[in-house]
Order: C-alpha cells, then structure tokens, then sequence
C-alpha cells in the first residue's frame, strides 16, 4: 500500500490516478511539511476519493513545542476534522529526545475517532526501539520512519527490527528518499506491507515573464519558476514495483 506525501492538490490527484492508496497532506515540504490549509483539504476532499491523512506540524525545525504551539496544534485538528480529515499524522518530542507520550496523548485524544500515524520525528529520537515501544503505547495506528537514518534504504535494517518488534502492534511504514530504483530492495529487507513516498518531478513555471535574481524565500530556497508536483507516472512505476513484491 502506497502513501504518497503531497501539498498541492494537482499532486492529490496525480497520486490517486497513479494508483496511491492514501495522501498525506502537508504544506511547506521544504521544511519536512508542516499543517496545510483548511482550504487546500476542502478542495483535495472533493477531487479525490482515496483518504487523506493531514499532517499537524506548527513550524519546521525540531518537535520540542511550547504551550502556545500545542494550542495551535489543537484548534488546526479540530477544524481539520470538520473539514473531512481522513486522519493525522502528529510527533512530538522531549528535549531529551524521547517521546513526549503526556503531549501526544493530549492531541490523539482531539484527534480520536480519526486514525493517527507518528511521523519521522521519531527519527530523531536517541533509541528508535524504545521510541517504537512509547508510541505503541499511545495507541497510533501506524509509524513514519526512515530507520533513524537518512534515508529509508540507509536505514533498512533498523525498520526490519522494528517491524520484527512491532509485530501486530502497529504498522511499520518506511519513508525518506523511496524511489522506484530502490523500492524493492527496501520493501524486500524489512518486510513493510505499506511505504510512503513523495514521486515528486519538476514543473516549469507557466510565467511567460520570469525574474531573475530575487528570490522569496531564504538562502535556501527553491527555484521561484520551477514547481514540484506529484508525477502520475511515477506514482504508477511504484505501484507496478511493489506489486512484484507485495
């Protein structure tokens, strides 16, 4: 079962016609996605038919956040959730690194009846199987990992312990850096059922009049007349190789 990561809602409709089996919805991809608009999943809702789990991220950086973010956090599920969220996708952290379960818990309870995956934030924890334990714990239904590495394929053989570890406790799904020239080997090292990706190509801008040298963003920033959107026959070639697998 394929997810496909996406913020636009071309991108939604690209992942459903290429054969994803569920999006996660997220704005600013640039920073790993943060919560999208109430607007792009009205939209989304009405052009797609597959689920739409939505991402509850404040800001980018770490997943340390203050009272005030997690008010944040839990106005977005709410109205989300009127909006016709399939589902969310949440993390947050200790500063020691480990999983804030008091914190968690606090917006899976705003979140319930919806199903809830932990993301890669528990990437970035100091031991992934203890993390595994705290989030099974929790009750989420799935984890987004990348094995505590870069990515997915770099971090196989850590997602194989935590599946062997999670067993039916929860759904392992592997995630960072899956393309179709790696899908299999990942999928055959660990054993996941589900994997999550982004299929992403480059659009060109449709402005006949492009600027050079100003840019909207920080240092760091995308190419202002290039767009990343989810590409249909990617999505497709994933879903043909993990058919041979799966």
């Amino acid at each position: 079962m394929m997810e496909v990561c996406i913020d636009s809602v071309a991108s939604a409709i690209n992942a459903e016609k290429g054969g994803a089996k569920r999006v996660e919805l997220c704005g600013n991809l640039m920073e790993g996605g943060t919560t999208p608009t109430v607007g792009m999943l009205k939209v989304i809702k009405k052009k797609v038919q597959i689920p739409v789990f939505v991402m509850i991220r404040p800001r980018g950086g770490d997943f340390l956040y203050s009272d005030l973010e997690m008010e944040v956090m839990k106005q977005d599920i709410e109205e989300l959730k009127q909006a016709g969220a399939d589902g969310f996708v949440i993390g947050i952290l200790n500063s020691d690194g480990t999983v804030d379960k008091e914190r968690c818990s606090d917006l899976i309870s705003h979140i319930r009846p919806r199903p809830v995956t932990f993301h890669r934030a528990i990437d970035m924890t100091p031991d992934l199987l203890s993390s595994l334990e705290a989030v099974i714990s929790l009750g989420c239904e799935r984890v987004l990992t990348s094995g505590g590495e870069a990515t997915a394929l770099d971090g196989a053989p850590v997602i194989r312990q935590m599946v062997d570890k999670a067993s039916d406790g929860i759904i392992v799904m592997p995630g960072g850096g899956i393309h179709e020239r790696n899908l299999a080997r990942i999928l055959q090292s660990t054993g996941v059922k589900e994997f999550h990706c982004s299929a992403r190509a480059a659009e060109p801008s449709a402005m006949s009049f492009q600027k050079g040298g100003v840019s909207m963003g920080a240092s760091l920033s995308p190419p202002e007349f290039s767009v990343k959107v989810t590409s249909m026959p990617k999505v497709k070639t994933l879903t043909v190789v993990a058919g041979t697998i799966l």
